[in-house]
């Protein structure tokens, strides 16, 4: 009998939460971050499931890992990634405004430039298949971007970087920082040994991509970058608002060429320096090729 009796209450309860009003539901998976609404409500009954799939609710994309992991790395994790933004794009009824994650590859961007041309901030960090392919596609889709962030993407060149500018003159934010090359030790045990040794060498065609495609750019990154005085001066002459720079790690450059480069950047509130005081045990010249 007891059985019986809490048979029925879960029957009970499970009618009462799949019988609330679409409005309730929707104001209750809101308050929800993406992978809470995939890992509980979708589950629950076709009611929840069909609510998720609401365009409201998939008008941005978030799914960044709090800390970097080896099995972020692995192609089970990218397809994973992969499936769940091609899901959301397909809700978002063409309402996708805002992708902010890691580890996708070019699929799922190609579709996203076909079916949400509304797009603004687009955050795709260490994606180590996402190519000039995808990027292209995204440029010429996709031109209300704002903020762009393809940092640790080893395979988006220049060339992307030259189609963005050109395409997107709402660009405000361009995030473009490299791991850590002075001491790859750091990434050792969670970032594959392949992709480390494949990180890009031509800062300088970044910078004249920038400086030449992208003059309303505000807030920069170029975390150790390979970027020289003379890449550098063409990024400052051609972004002439920039407000933040962050170039940590960025030692081909010294003080006097930053000083002289920013001289004219009157908008410029806060700049993050490279750290020129790098260990010897460290900065050995054999290792990176000066």
């Amino acid at each position: 009998m007891e059985t019986t009796n809490s048979e029925e209450t879960v029957t009970e309860s499970g009618s009462d939460w799949a019988e609330l009003t679409q409005e309730c539901l929707i104001n209750i998976l809101g308050r929800l971050i993406l992978e809470q609404r995939w890992i509980g409500p979708m589950l629950v009954c076709k009611p929840w499931l069909q609510a998720c799939k609401e365009p409201c609710l998939n008008s941005a994309f978030h799914l960044e890992p709090p800390s970097e992991s080896a099995r972020w790395w692995t192609p089970e994790f990218e397809r994973r990634v992969d499936s769940m933004l091609r899901s959301v794009v397909d809700w978002s009824a063409g309402s996708l405004k805002q992708i902010r994650t890691a580890h996708c590859s070019n699929q799922p961007l190609s579709l996203v430039a076909q079916r949400c041309p509304n797009l603004e901030v687009l955050s795709i960090k260490s994606c180590s298949n996402v190519t000039d392919s995808s990027m292209a596609d995204i440029a010429f889709r996709c031109p209300m971007i704002r903020e762009l962030d393809i940092s640790y993407c080893h395979e988006v060149s220049h060339e992307s970087l030259a189609l963005i500018g050109r395409n997107c003159p709402n660009l405000k934010i361009l995030k473009r920082n490299m791991m850590n090359w002075l001491d790859p030790s750091e990434h050792t045990g969670v970032v594959p040994d392949e992709y480390l040794n494949t990180w890009p060498q031509d800062g300088n065609s970044e910078a004249a991509a920038i400086g030449k495609s992208m003059p309303n750019l505000e807030h920069l990154e170029l975390r150790f970058s390979k970027v020289s005085a003379k890449g550098f001066a063409l990024i400052s002459v051609g972004c002439p608002n920039l407000e933040y720079l962050d170039l940590f790690g960025c030692v081909n450059l010294t003080r006097r060429d930053i000083e002289n480069a920013t001289s004219n950047l009157k908008n410029l509130k806060e700049i993050k320096k490279p750290n020129f005081y790098i260990p010897r045990s460290v900065f050995r010249t054999e290792r990176y090729g000066h």
